[in-house]
């Protein structure tokens, strides 16, 4: 069985820390904790993990956010994989910070990554972690505070919820989005 892990975010070293690109964040712990390094290819850069016979395939998009869809249309279709088996991290304003929660589908919630994978795919069907990133910021500002770094006491606490998160894909690769729910959301 295969799986088409997506990570959302914007490419280029000035994102590389923001809040907007936590998606590849947990691709890359992910990654890492096997030993694996992603090659990039068409639309993004890719890897395989491989896990008691299941094949995910992580995709951190390069198209930016606003044009997710394209990649994650292009990989679906090049590997094969149905929708069911299609996962988003994707950031979450409405989450305080470091909460994950697992959800099988759902709206957008305005985040135009998820907007955009919705209107290409035409379905809003599809897995998506939400990975908190809190919402402390003035009026008029939660693009600066989006496209900011965490500050240093919540990077400082990254590491356990990139692992997490990491446990939570596995799981919804393994058990099933409803298990996994059921494990990891009330947490």
């Amino acid at each position: 069985m295969k799986y088409l892990i997506v990570g959302l975010g914007n490419i280029g070293y000035e994102y590389e820390n923001s809040r907007h690109n936590i998606g590849f964040r947990v691709l890359d712990a992910l990654a890492k904790a096997s030993n694996l390094v992603f090659t990039d290819g068409r639309y993004g850069a890719t890897c395989e993990l491989r896990i008691k016979g299941r094949i995910l395939v992580l995709l951190k998009p390069s198209t930016y956010m606003n044009l997710s869809g394209n990649a994650v249309r292009y990989w679906l279709q090049k590997e094969n994989i149905p929708v069911e088996n299609l996962l988003v991290v994707v950031d979450d304003l409405a989450l305080p910070f470091g909460t994950l929660r697992l959800k099988p589908k759902g709206s957008d919630a305005g985040h135009n990554g998820l907007k955009h994978i919705c209107e290409i795919l035409g379905t809003q069907d599809y897995a998506r972690l939400r990975f908190g990133i809190g919402n402390d910021f003035p009026r008029g500002c939660q693009v600066e505070f989006v496209l900011g770094a965490f500050p240093p006491e919540e990077e400082k606490l990254l590491p356990e919820k990139l692992e997490r998160a990491g446990e939570i894909v596995k799981s919804f690769c393994l058990a099933g989005v409803q298990l996994t729910m059921n494990q990891y959301n009330n947490k």
